[in-house]
């Protein structure tokens, strides 16, 4: 997303060799949703895995709404609409199949029986491979896996967000769903290398990177930085470890956006961390004390999955 959308400008040259690079080094999913600069992500996804395409899982998130300003304007995820998408994503990404579809948030206004259905009929067709949602409730996937099986859901997850754990990873691993975490750094919070920034980066709006709540967000940052300086390591690498160690169905997204920062990031593949480990990080930051809601309160009121 952020090679494409809402951090702010993005080197297009950098941002391929960098997803080449994570190829290389045996990432096998990419991440893409056709509302990610407006079809600009896929074309660039589809560059990438040119040539390689029997070696990349893509999944792609569909359903946000956007004006000619890049504003937001909505979710239509009605079954003529699910199959229009579907249609302009395999033209971008210049491909016969897409391995995972899920609609990017839930549809108020369409069931989510509805929703399915359009997404199985895609999958019937061979358009699709496997189908998965995003920001869906637990109640939610219930009512979606009792349509078709649901293979994956993607939510954010991290130290700093951890909602997810009450109801809806229960419900993941009652029905063998597996969870893509978004957000492991909660937005740059947990990398290490936040630095406030002008211009059009989203973060500037969002409650977390604002007043008192970034203060306080900071000094919880600094507890865990003592942490990873124990395991020699950065502040990245811990937190992404963290979320890759909530289980073998845990797969975190890696936002990187050059390929220093995706070396990084790869370095927490093989950090170990012990049950006081994971205990201590989680003291260092308690999710009940993180300041701020993870997006404005307009934005809040749209997720199923925090219902």
């Amino acid at each position: 997303m952020g090679m494409s959308d809402f951090y702010g400008p993005a080197d297009e040259a950098e941002s391929l060799r960098t997803i080449d690079a994570a190829l290389d080094e045996g990432i096998t999913l990419l991440d893409t949703g056709d509302f990610y600069g407006m079809g600009h992500n896929e074309l660039l996804v589809r560059q990438a895995m040119e040539g390689r395409r029997d070696k990349v899982f893509v999944q792609v998130k569909f359903g946000g709404l956007r004006t000619p300003e890049g504003e937001f304007s909505g979710m239509d995820c009605r079954p003529v609409a699910v199959k229009n998408f579907a249609a302009y994503s395999l033209k971008r990404l210049k491909t016969e199949y897409i391995d995972l579809y899920m609609p990017a948030r839930v549809d108020p206004n369409v069931p989510i029986e509805d929703t399915v259905g359009a997404i199985a009929d895609l999958v019937k067709a061979g358009h699709v491979r496997y189908l998965g949602l995003s920001e869906a409730s637990a109640a939610t996937i219930r009512r979606a896996h009792a349509v078709h099986p649901v293979s994956a859901l993607q939510i954010e997850y991290s130290l700093m967000s951890r909602s997810v754990e009450k109801d809806i990873l229960p419900t993941l691993r009652e029905f063998g769903i597996g969870l893509t975490a978004y957000g492991i750094l909660s937005r740059g919070l947990l990398s290490g290398h936040w630095k406030p920034s002008a211009g059009r980066d989203f973060r500037n709006h969002l409650p977390r990177f604002t007043g008192n709540n970034l203060k306080r967000n900071l000094a919880m940052v600094e507890a865990l930085r003592a942490i990873a300086t124990e395991k020699d390591a950065t502040l990245a690498q811990v937190a992404t470890a963290w979320v890759q160690a909530q289980g073998r169905d845990v797969f975190p997204l890696i936002g990187a956006r050059t390929r220093e920062r995706l070396r990084e990031s790869l370095g927490a593949a093989t950090l170990r961390l012990s049950p006081n480990d994971l205990r201590r990080m989680e003291a260092a930051v308690p999710a009940a004390d993180v300041a701020g809601d993870r997006y404005q309160s307009e934005q809040m009121a749209h997720l199923d999955s925090e219902r």
